[in-house]
């Protein structure tokens, strides 16, 4: 059994050109949800309500340090995807890139970016994408 310290996780994301970005050094936080539909199946007489699974669903949350560097940082590249028409491939290690860690990847689009400035606060950003087709479990080589 391994446990993993959030610090060494990983995020990439295709940036407007279509080339792997890695966001890790602004990112503070990755979530990949996955979720499932449900059909209610319940039917006249009963006392409990009975489902039949549907379709995955799958969303991805990044959020950290606003960074404007050119080219590089995440305002650059996630403000590229805004409106985007084609999807962007991602890669995710929540335990890093080690070779035979696991990594999480997909098409997705973003949905979804903020950027916060708090006056005497630290500028950041939360990016939300929507995963189209299924997510895949393997290995980092």
């Amino acid at each position: 059994m391994a446990f993993y310290h959030g610090k060494g996780l990983v995020f990439k994301i295709d940036n407007a050109a279509g080339t792997l970005a890695t966001l890790t050094a602004y990112l503070d936080s990755v979530d990949l949800d996955d979720s499932v539909d449900l059909g209610e199946t319940t039917t006249a007489g009963a006392e409990d309500k009975t489902f039949v699974s549907g379709q995955a669903e799958h969303d991805v949350s990044i959020s950290g340090k606003w960074d404007d560097t050119a080219t590089t940082g995440p305002d650059a590249v996630l403000a590229g995807l805004v409106g985007l028409e084609t999807t962007s491939t991602f890669e995710f290690g929540p335990g890093g890139s080690t070779a035979g860690k696991v990594k999480y990847s997909g098409e997705c689009f973003l949905v979804g970016y903020t950027r916060t400035a708090p006056v005497g606060g630290v500028v950041t950003f939360t990016a939300d994408f929507k995963v189209t087709g299924a997510v895949t479990r393997g290995v980092w080589p």
